[in-house]
């Protein structure tokens, strides 16, 4: 059975309550994706980690390369990968204590969704992460970001 995204409500508890959200494929190139919705990200409010071993720095944050290299905690990992690599992610994902696990536009894998799921994560796919927070008309964040 293919997997299905939560609800609306599920989406806007998700995104209302995170602070910090972990990129994996960010990038510093402008014209790529991620680099856009990164800078969106950060406009509502977010703390946006870019996780790319090939890239120091993104939009005025440090880049790590793995989700374990990062040094606080992330509330939901924010995937711009190829769909076969996201099971791993997922599993690691659940390893730092994520809270959701979500497959950009285009992106989508059922066994990276069970893996999360499996461990305790709200997963997304096939979807735009900021896209999703202006539908569903979450407030933007008032903290230091």
């Amino acid at each position: 059975m293919a997997y299905r995204n939560p609800d609306d409500q599920v989406l806007r508890d998700l995104l209302t309550n995170a602070t910090t959200i972990a990129m994996v494929g960010a990038s510093s190139n402008p014209d790529k994706a991620s680099h856009g919705i990164m800078q969106q990200l950060q406009r509502i409010g977010y703390r946006v980690i870019p996780v790319n071993p090939r890239e120091n720095e993104v939009l005025g944050e440090v880049a790590y390369p793995s989700l374990s290299a990062i040094p606080v905690k992330v509330d939901i990992v924010d995937v711009f990968r190829r769909p076969e690599d996201t099971p791993a992610i997922a599993d690691e994902s659940v390893k730092i204590g994520a809270k959701g696990f979500w497959l950009q536009e285009g992106i989508s894998s059922d066994e990276a969704a069970a893996r999360a799921t499996a461990g305790g994560l709200v997963a997304v796919m096939n979807e735009c992460i900021a896209a999703t927070h202006n539908f569903l008309r979450v407030p933007k964040k008032t903290a230091d970001r």
